[in-house]
């Protein structure tokens, strides 16, 4: 590395991170392969994240833009859905930082307690509120079927490492199924 530039560097030793995380899982990466990866001592991902579960959670760090979901009629609602969780698989294969908790959530029960936590957050119970809001009955029951389902084919399909198929025919499946929980 020619320049010091903190920032930068804990950019990188993150991109390599969520990298290995994701084709190793959490066991089998160590801080002096990210670090060898990312061209650093080992020393700074300690000064940076605390050491291994330091780095792991903040590699782990991820957003759902599910929002525009839930603009828009419920009758759209399953085909919104879909074209944003289709895109996310499709768009960070393999270093996706939702997959790399998904996977290490069967190794490590905290990292399935914030797995949870998480997915109940910023997916279920703001599609919990849509449903609800829109007046369909047994909105608690049909947002955990769609959640479940949503889970079991990212399962499935991703931590099982299931190819995803072509995309479009994924999303119009998973837009349907996801539509016909919602209306019942």
């Amino acid at each position: 590395m020619t320049s010091r530039n903190a920032a930068a560097t804990r950019s990188r030793i993150l991109d390599q991170a969520r990298h290995q995380f994701a084709q190793h899982g959490y066991t089998a990466v160590t801080v002096k392969g990210v670090a060898d990866a990312a061209g650093v001592s080992p020393n700074l991902i300690t000064r940076y994240f605390g050491g291994k579960d330091g780095l792991f959670l903040a590699a782990g760090e991820v957003e759902i833009p599910v929002e525009n979901s839930f603009d828009g009629d419920l009758s759209g609602l399953g085909a919104r859905l879909a074209a944003n969780i289709v895109r996310r698989w499709c768009g960070q294969p393999g270093e996706d930082p939702l997959l790399v908790l998904h996977r290490a959530s069967g190794d490590r029960p905290e990292v399935a307690e914030t797995l949870a936590a998480f997915l109940d957050t910023h997916s279920l119970l703001p599609l919990r509120r849509y449903l609800h809001d829109n007046g369909v009955a047994d909105a608690f029951g049909r947002a955990a079927a769609i959640d479940a389902l949503v889970l079991g084919v990212s399962t499935r399909r991703r931590v099982l490492r299931d190819e995803l198929g072509d995309p479009a025919e994924l999303e119009a499946w998973l837009g349907a199924a996801i539509q016909r929980l919602a209306d019942g």
